[in-house]
This record gives C-alpha cells, structure tokens and sequence, in this order.
C-alpha cells in the first residue's frame, strides 16, 4: 500500500501499519488498512481529534471511512473521539461496555477529563454523545480486514479492568499494547488499575507478540521485547508481585 504516512504526521510501522502521537497527552493511535476494512485502535481526547483523525485517514487513504475501531481502555484521552466516526463497529474488553454508557460514565470521564486538563466545554461535547463498544472481546477475537486479518486480544486486567491489545501479523508483528506500556514515562496507577495482574498481562502480550515484535505502547515510542520484559519486571517489584 502505497500510503505517505510521514507527510500526514504519521509513522509507518508496516505497509498498511501506522500510528500518530496525539499531542498533550502523547496518546497513541493506531491504523491498519485492509483491502475492505480500516481499523483505528483508540480515538483521541476530543470530539475535536476525533474529527482530525477522521480527515487524516481520509487524505492516506484517499477517501475512505473507519470501518472499526478498538479502544485499548475506557480513559478519556483514548475514547472520547470515537463519536466523530459515524458508522464504524466499536470493539472493547468485556466490561468496557458498562463503563462507557450512561449518565455515571459520562459525569466521570467528564470529570477526569477536566482535571487532565481538557477544556470543560470540550470535554462535555464528547460525554455527552460518549459511544460505547458495541462488541465485547472476552479472549481473542480475529477481524477480517479483507485481505489482511488481525486479531484483538483481551489480556488484562493490568493498567485497567479492561485492557484490549491490537496484534497485526506481519513480517515484524505489531502489537498496539494501550497503558499497559508506557515508554514516555512509569506507568500510570490510577484507582482501577488491577496492580496484582498487570505483570501477568505483560507476560501474555509477550506471548502474544513473541521476541521479535514491535511493541506499541499507549504512551511514547515503539519499544521491543526487551523492554517490555524489563516494564513487567519493574512493575512486579514496584507492586511487590510475586
């Protein structure tokens, strides 16, 4: 696939593989082009960067639409775009679903939004036609892109209870990992992280992606398996996991 990622302020992973680092947040997202399909894996912050996006996988793609969209976690600077892509099949952990529908949800990823930093206005715009995942993934569930498949993986909990992995078979595999990598910074422990489980998700990610993929985390630039093994390593000793 002939695409200039680079001139869209994109990075080339793969042919047909890229991700851009939203800024402020530093947030990951993720493409992946199929001959039928176009997967975006999270969203942005905003109404505002989900509708940036929107026009940016239009100008590599020449034209077309997001036909599915898997969101790594329920956090608001991964989810809260997701209502710019009309039509597309939002993907999720199992319990993701939950967290993202209804009056609570959106008064709490309003609430977290603001105190991050999101302008209030902007952060009520997009919890107020917050989407939730339509499809749940309990293990593994592989998409058909047309003539590429990829498989997302429910490996939490760990950063949350509902961590989703995104892996791209390829000559280097690539595995989007959401928060539960981070690389521009330690990880982040919120209130619903699942400290005890998290550096067994790593292990499984690790399993998943094997020694020679690519590694993309949630936060930062992409890192191998080393480094991974080295984060799962530090978070074990930090939350003093046997």
């Amino acid at each position: 696939m002939d695409v200039d990622w680079e001139a869209c302020g994109w990075e080339r992973l793969a042919d047909g593989v890229g991700r851009r680092r939203l800024p402020v947040w530093d947030a990951t997202v993720g493409l992946v082009l199929g001959k039928e399909g176009v997967l975006l894996y999270d969203t942005g912050a905003s109404l505002a960067e989900g509708a940036e996006l929107r026009a940016q996988v239009a100008e590599l793609t020449g034209g077309r639409k997001v036909t599915h969209i898997a969101l790594s976690h329920p956090h608001f600077d991964h989810v809260l775009g997701t209502a710019a892509f009309a039509g597309a099949e939002v993907f999720g952990a199992v319990g993701s679903d939950d967290l993202l529908s209804g009056a609570r949800a959106r008064e709490e990823l309003y609430g977290d939004a603001v105190a991050q930093g999101l302008d209030p206005a902007a952060a009520e715009a997009a919890a107020d036609v917050l989407v939730a995942p339509r499809h749940v993934v309990s293990g593994e569930w592989t998409l058909d892109l047309g003539d590429r498949q990829v498989l997302l993986a429910n490996v939490g909990p760990g950063h949350t209870g509902h961590d989703l992995a995104l892996c791209v078979p390829g000559t280097r595999e690539i595995v989007f990992c959401g928060d539960l990598v981070e690389e521009s910074g330690e990880p982040q422990a919120g209130p619903d992280a699942i400290p005890s489980r998290w550096p067994d998700a790593l292990d499984r990610l690790l399993s998943l992606g094997g020694e020679e993929a690519a590694y993309v985390p949630g936060h930062g630039a992409v890192v191998d398996a080393t480094f991974v093994r080295a984060q799962r390593d530090e978070l074990a000793r930090r939350f003093e996991v046997p």
